[in-house]
């Protein structure tokens, strides 16, 4: 998937440079890389829709950066990246022509909002309300599995998920935490999230209608020790379709934000499942929704 961004990434931390990078490039960004305030400038020949600056950097630091930037292009939107305590330095960097900025660590799906943001303004474009396929994220982004597949691999897949989520301290990819579950056929039969782990672990025999005298027995911490560790074990060769959750609501991929607003809220439902051609093509979140907002009073 290309949105047809281009987005400058300037910091002298090689390991936050790459791996925002390697995060926005997976989201759909083109993504081109400057280790320094000089090799940036450089860079410009790029033709960058948006530039992301780091402030504080060795040797000519993001202010420098930026003014020299203005020189070679007035028009490019940047965003300045300042730790937390610098906000007069942030504020400094908006007076000199930064678009926006943020603190770190900062969240990666909040980078990519204001990246779209700056990207618009620049263009003078209005705010215009969006819709599902244009806010949700990508099946080919989203982790899937079989029905018959085990709860074993389901968590192996998600651990598998988990590594490739670089958590630091100036950058966060939250990612997601459920898997959509379907069957041979390519059908979205379920989805099985951390609930489902939970409520799958706990013996049976805990819902069960129990004598009142047990109630002290349940409760001992006799009684609980080991209970979870035994409980996964026991569980991990089931297969998903046992212990997963309904289909999630699925709505149309031109289905508008209040459309998705009420059908999460009368549903219950933190995420809906997005169709297109009567396929799945991807998944909008709550989170979606949050940024949308942001979106919306930011105008």
């Amino acid at each position: 998937m290309s949105i047809n961004i281009k987005v400058l990434m300037v910091d002298d931390e090689e390991r936050f440079r790459t791996t925002t990078a390697k995060i926005l490039e997976r989201k759909g960004y083109d993504t081109v890389m400057a280790a320094s305030g000089e090799q940036a400038l450089e860079m410009m020949v790029e033709k960058p829709d948006v530039v992301v600056l780091d402030i504080k950097m060795e040797g000519m630091d993001g202010h420098e950066t930026l003014r020299k930037i203005r020189e070679i292009d007035a028009d490019v939107p940047v965003i300045m990246l300042t730790g937390h305590g610098a906000l007069p330095s942030a504020k400094e960097a908006l007076d000199s022509g930064a678009q926006d900025y943020l603190t770190k660590p900062c969240d990666v799906d909040l980078l990519s909002a204001k990246i779209r943001d700056a990207v618009a303004a620049a263009k003078q474009e209005s705010y215009q309300e969006r819709l599902a396929e244009e806010v949700m994220i990508p099946l080919t982004n989203y982790t899937t599995i079989t029905e018959d597949e085990t709860v074993r691999s389901a968590v192996d897949k998600l651990r598998s998920l988990s590594t490739q989520l670089v958590t630091t301290e100036r950058i966060m990819d939250t990612g997601h935490r459920s898997i959509l579950v379907f069957d041979k056929g390519g059908d979205l039969t379920g989805i099985l999230s951390p609930m489902d782990l939970i409520a799958a672990a706990r013996p049976p025999y805990l819902s069960a209608p129990k004598p009142s005298m047990a109630d002290s027995l349940q409760y001992s911490t006799m009684f609980w020790q080991g209970l979870f560790t035994s409980r996964i074990k026991e569980i991990a060769d089931m297969k998903v379709a046992d212990i997963m959750s309904d289909t999630p609501p699925v709505v149309d991929a031109s289905t508008n934000l209040m459309e998705i607003a009420e059908t999460m809220y009368f549903q219950r439902a933190r995420r809906l499942a997005v169709a297109k051609n009567g396929k799945i093509v991807g998944v909008v979140r709550e989170q979606e929704l949050f940024f949308e907002i942001g979106r919306i009073l930011a105008n």
